[in-house]
């Protein structure tokens, strides 16, 4: 599984957060407007679902999220490769949202936090599949899970939940499609990974109107 490389994409993907952080402060927040996801425009502006990722409403918010990006995004996309790595943080992501809608309709929610636990749990995974050492994982990842619970915060416990189980599954993926012959077949699962969470959020939504 072995893809090594410098870790542009995670790179990439910190710029970006970064560079939309900036120019929402300089807009007064007009940017996070069109990039925020709002549950209830869901219909009218889906792809919010996504770019949510990359909004961030404070200094402690985005230096928190993108030094953990930093530290788990390096290991995985030299280990993983770029596009799987990228695969694996908007899916992730994505399923941090359609979680959101699900269980906290009318909520809104931004922050790539959804995303870094699909990660972590995209690590765990692995790293548990391949034999290595994740207890120090495993306990990092419970600790976040329950600090929205015990102090008060805006934190979208519902992202987290999505963003794990959404990495994990991409992470179950790439585990046992590790060999080359296997590409199409990771492709394919992981492509209906994303359409699972795609079919969730239409049926929500469907429920709901």
């Amino acid at each position: 599984m072995a893809a090594g490389g410098a870790p542009v994409v995670t790179y990439s993907l910190i710029g970006v957060s970064v560079l939309v952080f900036v120019l929402d402060l300089l807009t007064g927040g007009l940017v996070n407007n069109y990039l925020v996801y709002d549950t209830r425009f869901t219909l009218v502006m889906p792809w919010t679902m996504l770019t949510s990722v990359f909004v961030h409403l404070s200094i402690f918010h985005i230096a928190f999220n993108m030094f953990s990006l930093f530290i788990f995004g390096r290991i995985l996309e030299q280990s993983l490769g770029r596009i799987r790595f990228l695969a694996l943080y908007l899916i992730a992501g994505f399923a941090g949202s359609v979680a959101v809608l699900v269980l906290n309709l009318g909520g809104a929610v931004g922050g790539a936090s959804g995303a870094i636990f699909g990660m972590m749990a995209a690590l765990l995974v692995i790293q548990r599949g391949l034999g290595g050492n994740y207890t120090g994982l495993l306990v990092l990842i419970g600790i976040n899970l329950v600090i929205p619970f015990i102090l008060p915060s805006s934190i979208s416990w519902q992202a987290h939940v999505g963003g794990l189980i959404g990495g994990g599954l991409v992470g179950l993926v790439y585990l046992n499609t590790r060999s080359r012959a296997q590409k199409n077949r990771q492709i394919l699962l992981t492509a209906s990974v994303a359409a699972l969470f795609v079919v969730i959020a239409i049926v929500r939504i469907a429920i709901a109107l």
